[in-house]
């Protein structure tokens, strides 16, 4: 057989004797990993192998990727049977390693980003070239998603690399440029352009009629010395330690990599491709990499795409883009924009305040510059696009407004009818509002379908989500326009309805109250801390309070009209006061719930504990854990369940990607699967019995709970 075509790949062998497999899946957006690649690339590999005209096979890609990695949607669901996931595993290293010892000499030609089990593919080949590009990926970054390199990766990168380079790669999830890769030995060889490419190709083949792998050959010597020496002992324990410190148990994918590089090294390589096919299908059966995969990759990659915009308006492109506040987050605004290519107009009360604005631009470029991240034409090119103003006649042209101003309705009420003066009747204006229901902000505009809230986080160079809130009588021009220039600028957007404090705001302060709650109650500050951190939130409840500034919520709780209609809202506002009244106020103030002395670490403020005195009988770590997580994913589904939240795709998003809520567990109202729907409900129901009505079950997640059903079975109508 010369020729095979499907649509998964082309197979072609020339007239000089070498065989082509040209990866081209027709029907996927990019070339992926999946079961049935697998089944056609071993069918054009085997008729390669019984050609005995054919010296040698070249596989690259028809597309501009080479293969961005495994076909995630494989693994989203639980596997049914493990036996026979194993047993396929083991399959599939079997005829991948009947190539690899065939004496057939495969050469993969790099043409595009090749990352997980697109490079596993890769690592099969007797020699690998990649074009020389800035815009091509290598690397493993399957522990992001919750797996290890399944594909012999886990087991074959210490043999390329060594101990240390391999296991930096694994469990960060490393991706490099082609030359770093070449470097740390994944690659063996760069090409300029795919003509140089597929020639080199072809001349190694000549050149190595009969080649053997790395691991096959018992003459290989190991980067760094072999598994056993002192140095790779070494760096085997001390990754022990780190991932157990960093990771709290949390994420099993890196135990389990360090436990196929330790147990694999003591096994002859057919075995150790064994451990690691046991090691994966362990993960691939189980609750986090299922978690992480359908929200962190599916989820996120579908919101990315901006998913949520209503499909029947015409795509609306932001050439010129007006922010009113040159402060921290206008700023911030400005400066995104102006890197996806938009003009800005950043306006403040005066032109001095607005040049500040757009000096912040210029300091994260400067930093960019010194890390090597840019250049000095670069930086030109983007603050050139950036025009700071004090004149409210210069949002005049502009395609989009956002209000970025103190949070304010009476100063909000003043910028937005001095804009819409100037702006145009089929623009949009939006407000970046953390807490202010966007329908009340809208009275102030005479053209209220057009108004949309916008809601960034700090700091917004950094901070990927973007909450996009729909009021009462914003239209679907309005939504899709503010999907629309949150694609454009990177971000990940999530569409919300109108509430006080919408989804993010509500449900994190939900986070800072419950560690208020428990010091009150005599739980030590520290104690507080450690175990939120233990559970997976990126910093304690207080801590991430003193970032966002006690000062803050104190205003938000007197901003609310409705604030003492609730016990939670009066005890956390006199909590706050307390602070605040003894000049605790924020970490930029230099003292809140810690103090922060200059030049050294923060520390929690000694006075916390004779303000709230230490009560044994509060002291029980399991239930401190649930109240601060637990707190989070009820009022997580009170937002799905009042309608606020449109899916539990994009609470889960938003939860993840707007406060930190961990991952491993899918995000806030996945986490209510992760912990059990019946024990959640249990527990929320003693927990209200001793602790009040905010842990009050919902009556539709009740009746899930009863029904036996999963989180993902809710629906805006009922339980389905």
């Amino acid at each position: 057989m010369s020729t095979i075509k499907n649509e998964y790949l082309n197979y072609n062998v020339g007239t000089d004797g070498i065989a082509i497999i040209s990866i081209d899946q027709v029907n996927n957006p990019t070339n992926l990993f999946s079961y049935e690649f697998i089944a056609a690339y071993f069918e054009a590999a085997q008729a390669a192998l019984d050609n005995a005209d054919v010296k040698g096979v070249i596989v690259t890609s028809a597309q501009r990727m080479f293969m961005a990695g495994a076909d995630l949607r494989m693994l989203v669901k639980p596997v049914d049977d493990v036996a026979a996931f194993f047993k396929g595993m083991m399959q599939n290293h079997q005829s991948f390693r009947a190539i690899e010892t065939s004496g057939k000499p495969f050469v993969a030609a790099i043409n595009g980003t090749a990352l997980g089990g697109g490079f596993e593919l890769c690592l099969t080949c007797h020699h690998r070239i990649a074009i020389n590009s800035t815009k091509i990926k290598l690397g493993f970054p399957e522990s992001k998603v919750g797996l290890l390199p399944g594909g012999g990766g886990t087991v074959k990168a210490p043999y390329l690399m060594g101990m240390q380079n391999a296991l930096t790669y694994l469990l960060q999830g490393k991706e490099v440029r082609p030359p770093r890769a070449l470097k740390d030995g994944l690659i063996n060889d760069l090409a300029e352009n795919q003509e140089e490419l597929i020639a080199k190709a072809k001349a190694w083949i000549a050149a190595n009629p009969n080649p053997v792998q790395p691991w096959d050959d018992k003459k290989y010597r190991i980067p760094g010395g072999s598994f056993w020496t002192p140095k790779s002992v070494q760096t085997l324990m001390g990754a022990v330690g780190n991932v157990s410190k960093l990771s709290h148990g949390n994420y099993p994918a890196q135990r389990y990599i360090l436990g196929v590089v330790h147990d694999g090294s003591q096994l002859p390589f057919d075995r150790a491709l064994e451990v690691e096919a046991r090691y994966f299908t362990k993960l691939a059966s189980g609750k986090v990499s299922q978690n992480m995969i359908r929200t962190g990759f599916i989820g996120m990659q579908a919101a990315k795409k901006g998913k949520a915009r209503p499909k029947n308006e015409p795509k609306y492109e932001v050439k010129k883009l007006g922010i009113l506040g040159a402060g921290m987050m206008g700023a911030g605004i400005a400066y995104v924009s102006a890197k996806a290519g938009m003009e800005v107009v950043l306006k403040d009360v005066t032109l001095e305040n607005a040049e500040k604005g757009k000096a912040y631009s210029t300091k994260l470029l400067d930093k960019a510059i010194a890390r090597g991240r840019s250049t000095a034409e670069k930086k030109e090119t983007l603050l050139s696009r950036i025009t700071p103003t004090d004149d409210p006649s210069a949002m005049q042209g502009c395609d989009l407004v956002i209000e970025a101003v103190f949070e304010d309705p009476k100063l909000k009420d003043r910028v937005t009818k001095e804009t819409e003066k100037v702006l145009a009747d089929d623009k949009i204006y939006a407000s970046n509002t953390s807490t202010i229901p966007i329908t009340l902000l809208a009275k102030s505009s005479e053209r209220p379908e057009s108004f949309i809230g916008i809601h960034f986080f700090s700091p917004v160079d950094k901070m990927p989500l973007v909450e996009i809130i729909v009021g009462e009588k914003s239209s679907d021009k309005a939504i899709a326009a503010a999907v629309d220039y949150t694609v454009a600028i990177g971000k990940v957007p999530i569409v919300v309805n109108d509430s006080r404090g919408f989804f993010t705001s509500r449900c994190f302060g939900t986070f800072v109250n419950e560690g208020m709650f428990l010091l009150e109650e005599g739980v030590p500050a520290a104690m507080i801390e450690t175990i939120a951190r233990k559970k997976g939130m990126p910093v304690g409840p207080l801590a991430v309070h003193d970032e966002v500034t006690l000062t803050l919520s104190k205003y938000v709780i007197e901003s609310n009209p409705n604030r003492d209609e609730k016990e939670e809202t009066r005890r956390s506002y006199k909590i706050l006061m307390e602070l605040i009244n003894k000049g605790r106020t924020a970490k930029k103030d230099g003292a809140g719930f810690y103090d922060y002395p200059a030049g050294e670490k923060k520390k929690l403020w000694p006075g916390l504990a004779e303000m709230y005195k230490s009560d044994p009988t509060t002291l029980d770590e399991e239930t401190i854990a649930k109240r601060i997580m637990h707190r989070q994913a009820i009022e997580s589904f009170r937002c799905l369940d009042d309608g606020v939240l449109n899916s539990v795709v994009d609470g889960d998003i938003g939860s993840v990607l707007g406060w930190g809520f961990p991952i491993y567990t899918g995000g806030a109202l996945s986490y209510i699967d992760f912990v059990g729907i019946k024990n959640f409900v249990a527990d929320c129901d003693r927990f209200k019995a001793q602790y009040g009505n905010r842990w009050e079950v919902p009556s539709s997640l009740r009746a899930l709970a009863e029904a036996g059903k999963s989180i993902h079975d809710f629906a805006l109508a009922g339980v389905v």
